[in-house]
């Protein structure tokens, strides 16, 4: 009798799920707005700073968590019943060869703050991680997801801000990167698509998951953008870039306007509050001596903060600036 080859034993594989591209292709078109729109902040074209603004940020932590919920989905969906180890070995080459392109790309273009553990640095870690998971009961990968979530809400360390260790997670001060996926807590989120996944297929609702089909025109072009998100994640960056800095250098007087630093800021601000009632003289030395106090207080965060706590901080910078500004 013949001996059974690799390809005969290897279980067999799951159809795609026109559903889960559909998600996935939401997900690669929503970050293509995102990286839109920090391309256009990076260059001063708005003035929205989109790492900071608190509706891009939920917005670039939705996305994130959609496509590592359809790193556990897809795991499943794929090597549930079994590891088609031939697969899952040529996906992630793949993707480890995609994350250096990525790391070697952003290294060009932004030494200082290159990619060193971003998305799909992390989808390749994070798909090898969660193999063990595939069979574990829901419930305990729920329980394990949750260790990895929780603990980064109690615990840093500063050590975790440096590159070779900000990868775990811990830090205190994000790491100088434009991107970056710690393992604490996303590979907890990982897990729970793991779970949820392995929930579904085991009720009815699998059936009618696995039978819906695309009727409207827009979900048949955002399914087939989720089946080629990797290409799409790779080339959308140097195609909105080089058409962002073409157009700075078509017209950069008028799409470049002035961007005041932090403290160019503060100094205008405070010299024309100051002029409506006081003397120029008085208003250059006040100003002068006020961001001279909270540069050295560190008093930045306060001043974002209206109300008497901030008051209260700044009621000392008043008090000796006005003095030494007479």
């Amino acid at each position: 009798m013949a001996r059974p080859t690799a390809t005969e034993t290897a279980p067999p594989a799951t159809r795609r799920l026109a559903l889960v591209d559909l998600w996935r292709g939401i997900a690669i078109v929503a970050m293509v707005v995102y990286h839109f729109a920090w391309d256009l902040s990076y260059y001063q074209l708005i003035a929205t700073d989109v790492t900071t603004d608190p509706g891009w940020v939920l917005l670039q932590r939705c996305i994130l968590s959609s496509f590592l919920l359809l790193v556990g989905v897809s795991l499943v969906l794929g090597h549930g019943s079994g590891i088609r180890w031939p697969a899952f070995r040529r996906r992630l080459g793949v993707l480890a060869a995609a994350a250096l392109a990525v790391t070697a790309g952003t290294w060009w273009m932004f030494p200082d703050y290159f990619v060193f553990f971003g998305i799909l640095h992390a989808i390749a870690l994070f798909s090898l991680m969660a193999l063990p998971f595939l069979r574990v009961p829901p419930l305990a990968v729920l329980a394990a997801a949750a260790l990895f979530l929780v603990p980064p809400l109690l615990w840093s360390a500063p050590g975790f801000s440096a590159k070779p260790l900000a990868w775990i997670g811990f830090w205190t001060t994000l790491p100088d990167t434009t991107d970056i996926v710690p393992v604490f807590p996303w590979f907890g989120v990982v897990l729970i698509g793991v779970a949820l996944a392995r929930l579904a297929l085991a009720t009815p609702l699998a059936g009618r998951l696995a039978a819906w089909q695309p009727r409207a025109a827009l979900s048949r072009v955002l399914i087939l953008c989720g089946r080629w998100s990797l290409l799409i994640y790779l080339l959308h960056q140097p195609t909105l870039l080089g058409g962002v800095m073409l157009v700075t250098q078509l017209n950069p007087p008028v799409l470049q306007p002035e961007v005041l630093s932090r403290e160019e800021g503060f100094v205008q601000s405070c010299e024309a509050s100051c002029a409506q009632g006081k003397p120029a003289a008085y208003c250059t030395a006040y100003c002068g001596c006020a961001i001279e106090q909270v540069d050295a207080g560190n008093l930045w965060d306060m001043l974002d903060r209206p109300g008497p706590e901030r008051d209260a901080a700044l009621a000392p910078v008043t008090r000796l600036c006005a003095a030494m500004a007479e």
